[in-house]
């Protein structure tokens, strides 16, 4: 398939008259290559921490040599999926699957066993790698790809290693797949999204650059580790020598715990996840500060003002999985520390700049024009540089669209300040982003369009205070046919993950413009009177 790398290409000394450098300057950039430094450098210095069980990054560096013998024995060439909460396995994973030279798969922990089987199809992964909390999931993709060899993530999984025998880390083309990466598409397909090794490697040294990463830190796993390979933060973790806590759900008594103990010094997490820390019983201002990266929406001033007061130092950042996660941050300045605290936490709310492996980003019309830098000016915002994906998996018209005039569409709408920061005012994609998960809403949309009371539908996005947004159903049921909300969000609960059922359905007619076009504006307007931005 054509998401496979290519032979490993290795660097030869070439006539430099040409422009082309020596071997002994050139070295292809994958981010498997910070496990050998850390094991040269960091050998006794503890790597990870799951539960009861840790591992140097000596011990590390041996399992996951391992398990990429392992997967190049098993995995025929083709991608390997896991299914996994945040944990060690899910971690050596992401340097061991790609050892192997073979793209890693990490799924979605919220789907349903459906769309997990879809995942696998389509990636045409030929092993999945589970833990045992996932059982059933796991036998229903057997049922549905007898073909896929199932490895359970406790005793089979460590059964692998022991019998495999290490092998040294592969030379690879950088531009090889690393990764793919699932992301919801507007037409309701979700789309596979690869990951390069030269980006991934870029994108993990500006993560480590702009939090202040080092040996000495401690990151607490909080953030998905399927989402976007943790905004790569097990590649940078990893360059950095620093500790890896991973925590297998978001429990603010744990994560309290933790941040108590004093070991936890940078985390990620969406704003509901912030939500969770500053209002949880345990709650109280730490004897250290703590960095913490926040996207997927605008955190409010109030709790920015609670962390605060907490004493974590939050940073805000956007991004998109096409983009390896944050493509923007709002890097702070020193000159905003003495405005008066509701005007911090405006400035501190802004999407930001650039990162250090990005190109400038521009905000432009529906012709592609660059707008002015007047704050007031909307339109998409576009990206570019080594931290965006080689395209869409076996998506050739997708990719087109998505990189069309040489730029990645984000289908965000934003603005652009004198000072050069981006703020996000709404999406021109149908893409709802709840806690932090994407959800199209034609996805949706086909769903509750299969029920058979449902003559027409339409799902936009409505706030709420949890989550940010979910989905709301505006509905039209078919002459003499009944259902309740109720009946509609059990509907959809069959058939897609819980968290994309619709938070409210509406019954009555669709306005639609004269040639029969439901005006999905109107139903967003409605959703969202009163608000400045289109987008929580």
């Amino acid at each position: 398939m054509t998401a496979h790398p290519s032979a490993p290409v290795e660097p030869q000394g070439v006539d430099t008259a040409a422009g082309h450098a020596p071997s002994a300057s050139f070295e292809p950039l994958s981010p498997l290559g910070f496990l050998d430094r850390a094991r040269d450098s960091f050998a006794d210095r503890t790597a990870v921490v799951d539960g009861d069980r840790s591992f140097t990054y000596a011990e590390l560096y041996d399992r996951v040599a391992r398990l990429g013998g392992a997967i190049t024995r098993i995995a025929d060439g083709r991608p390997v999926a896991v299914i996994a909460p945040n944990s060690h396995v899910l971690l050596e994973a992401h340097f061991g699957v790609p050892w192997a030279r073979v793209p890693l798969v990490a799924i979605n922990t919220r789907l349903s066993a459906f769309e997990v089987a879809n995942l696998v199809k389509h990636s045409e992964s030929s092993v999945l790698i589970y833990d045992p909390s996932f059982a059933e999931i796991a036998a229903e993709v057997a049922k549905e790809l007898p073909e896929v060899q199932l490895i359970s993530s406790e005793d089979e999984y460590e059964a692998l290693l022991a019998s495999a025998d290490p092998i040294p880390r592969p030379i690879v083309d950088e531009l090889d797949v690393l990764s793919i990466n699932y992301t919801s598409g507007t037409t309701g397909r979700p789309k596979g999204v690869m990951y390069h090794h030269r980006g991934a490697f870029l994108q993990a040294v500006g993560m480590m650059a702009h939090l202040g990463i080092g040996p000495d830190s401690g990151y607490l796993w909080t953030l998905p580790m399927f989402h976007c390979n943790g905004w790569t933060f097990p590649w940078a973790i990893v360059a950095a020598g620093g500790t890896q806590i991973c925590l297998r759900k978001v429990d603010p008594s744990l994560i309290w715990e933790h941040l108590r103990s004093g070991a936890v010094t940078h985390m990620c997490g969406a704003p509901t996840v912030m939500s969770m820390i500053a209002f949880a019983r345990e709650a109280e201002p730490m004897a250290h500060p703590v960095k913490l990266a926040t996207g997927g929406a605008p955190p409010s001033p109030a709790i920015l003002r609670d962390m605060d007061r907490l004493g974590f130092n939050v940073i805000h950042v956007y991004g998109l999985t096409e983009v390896y996660g944050p493509a923007v941050l709002c890097v702070w300045q020193s000159k905003w520390d003495d405005l008066p605290g509701d005007q911090r936490a405006k400035f501190k709310a802004r999407q930001g700049v650039s990162n250090v492996v990005g190109t400038t980003a521009r905000i432009v019309d529906l012709d592609g024009n660059d707008l002015p830098r007047d704050g007031e000016s909307v339109g998409e915002i576009l990206l570019r540089g080594n931290n965006v994906m080689l395209g869409y998996l076996r998506d050739p018209e997708a990719t087109a669209q998505a990189f069309a005039g040489g730029w990645f569409h984000t289908g965000d709408l934003g603005v652009m300040h004198p000072d050069g920061y981006i703020e996000l005012r709404d999406r021109s994609k149908d893409v709802i982003i709840s806690g932090g998960e994407n959800i199209t809403s034609v996805e949706v949309e086909q769903v509750i369009a299969d029920h058979p009371a449902v003559l027409e539908v339409a799902v936009v996005a409505m706030p709420h205070e949890k989550w940010g947004e979910v989905p709301a159903a505006f509905v039209t049921l078919k002459d003499g046919q009944d259902a309740t909300e109720s009946e509609i969000v059990d509907f959809v609960k069959s058939r897609l993950a819980r968290y994309k059922a619709p938070g409210r359905v509406v019954f009555g007619h669709l306005p639609k413009t004269s040639t029969g076009k439901i005006q999905k504006f109107v139903l967003r307007e409605e959703m969202w009177k009163g608000r400045e931005r289109r987008i929580q």
